[in-house]
């Protein structure tokens, strides 16, 4: 069996060389990153957790409201309260 030629172009590429389970270095072609598409490439989503904005429970606003309303129970609770 022979083996197809490749282009020039992907012959004079960049090479990925992470190790691969053989323990040599992968031969893929490297993308921008220095890493061949099955080493780690870029993901094609969008920076960030979109599920988290579904419903904003883990936004910082969020935290920050739930903790402040935490300490005022504790101080109902302990007799600490200021009537303004």
């Amino acid at each position: 069996m022979q083996q197809a030629k490749q282009p020039p172009a992907l012959k004079a590429a960049r090479r990925c060389l992470a190790r691969t389970r053989k323990g040599s270095a992968c031969q893929s072609p490297a993308m921008p990153n220095g890493r061949c598409r099955l080493h780690g490439g870029p993901s094609p989503g969008v920076p960030g957790n979109q599920n988290a904005l579904k419903h904003g429970r883990y936004s910082r606003e969020a935290i920050e409201m739930r903790r402040m309303l935490r300490e005022m129970r504790r101080d109902l609770r302990e007799g600490r309260f200021a009537i303004d």
